[in-house]
């Protein structure tokens, strides 16, 4: 059974909720990754905002019979998208990168969410890394109150 979390009402389309949820926060896993082909374009007043172009990152099996791929990453920045999605947040949420992900030079921004998990940048460092479809890259973490009754 998974440790009682408040975020879990709130995180949708969980892998294993089991391995997820914990005391510390929800533990979020990676459903692609994606280059970008083309850039976006970005203004002041936003008349002229359009999305770059991102063209996904094929996985492959390590041997026939595995159920889920691996992404092959060179050094570079890329796209993930989760396969988890937040329903009625009512506060917002840290999103942090795993330590996991840190220690094989891996990394992502920490984003304060209001309303819907974004797409987010991934950093790789210059040795490369391999990421399991469904691996956990991410974790949200309450901020505000809860957080601070914690601490």
């Amino acid at each position: 059974m998974s440790a009682e979390n408040p975020l879990a009402e709130v995180v949708d389309n969980l892998v294993y909720e089991p391995v997820q949820v914990h005391e510390h926060g929800i533990d979020l896993t990676v459903s692609a990754i994606y280059e970008v082909a083309a850039p976006g374009r970005l203004d002041f007043g936003g008349d002229e905002l359009e999305d770059a172009d991102l063209e996904p990152v094929p996985t492959e099996l390590r041997n026939p019979d595995d159920e889920y791929g691996w992404w092959d990453l060179e050094g570079g920045q890329y796209v993930i998208q989760h396969n988890e999605f937040l329903t009625d947040l009512e506060e917002p949420v840290q999103l942090q990168p795993r330590n996991e992900l840190l220690a094989r030079g891996g990394s992502h921004s920490s984003v304060l969410v209001a309303s819907h998990l974004p797409l987010i940048p991934l950093t790789v460092a210059e040795g490369g890394l391999r990421i399991k479809e469904n691996a956990r890259v991410s974790t949200l973490v309450p901020v505000g109150e809860r957080s601070r009754a914690d601490g």
